[in-house]
């Protein structure tokens, strides 16, 4: 038979519990709130928080990431690639995923997108010229296009225009100036095709 408890141990045990959950409750409002006082889903367009996949958030185009290829295997095949090295935390790469996107909408099928998170190129003595470390310039977003023989043609670093983007493509595609050229634009769903014939 056990000995009865005394009011003391019962009180002790209760207070002792109580203690516990309130404990846990104060650390999981903390973890809630991010630390910080604030949300931790708190991040923006315009800041340098992480909130996910930026092709996908900001530029609506999640199919960039992953990359289909890797910079060698692009190169290994001799077909234009376009490259970008970023980070999902910098403001200037949020704003800058969606002129990537853009590019995919004429150049997507006859080039390799090869998007690289900077924070998984090695850290190494040196690179080989098929390597991204090779090319990258310890800031972001930078931004390589490569021709089909691999030759570098462009490489600049930050919120580059889509024009000039645009530019070092049609080099690589040995295509007319856009000053010489019609723009290139997606027609319309619905249009009526018709073929304009000059009266003879």
């Amino acid at each position: 038979m056990l000995p009865p408890r005394s009011t003391f141990s019962v009180l002790s045990t209760a207070t002792h519990r109580l203690g516990q959950v309130l404990g846990l409750a104060c650390a999981a409002l903390v973890l809630w709130l991010g630390l910080g006082g604030q949300p931790a889903a708190l991040a923006g367009l315009t800041d340098d928080k992480y909130d996910g996949n930026i092709f996908a958030l900001y530029a609506g185009n999640g199919s960039l990431v992953p990359p289909k290829v890797s910079l060698e295997q692009s190169l290994r095949y001799g077909k234009v690639a376009l490259v970008v090295i970023y980070v999902d935390d910098s403001s200037d790469c949020k704003k800058f995923a969606s002129v990537i996107s853009q590019l995919q909408a004429p150049y997507g099928r006859v080039a390799n997108f090869v998007p690289i998170m900077a924070d998984s190129i090695p850290v190494k003595a040196s690179y080989e010229p098929n390597e991204p470390g090779y090319y990258f310039k310890d800031a972001v977003p930078q931004t390589l296009v490569f021709d089909a023989e691999g030759e570098l043609l462009f490489n600049e670093v930050g919120t580059v225009a889509y024009e000039a983007i645009d530019d070092a493509m049609r080099d690589a595609f040995n295509l007319l100036p856009r000053t010489e050229s019609e723009e290139l634009r997606r027609r319309p769903l619905n249009e009526v095709n018709t073929e304009l014939v000059r009266e003879q």
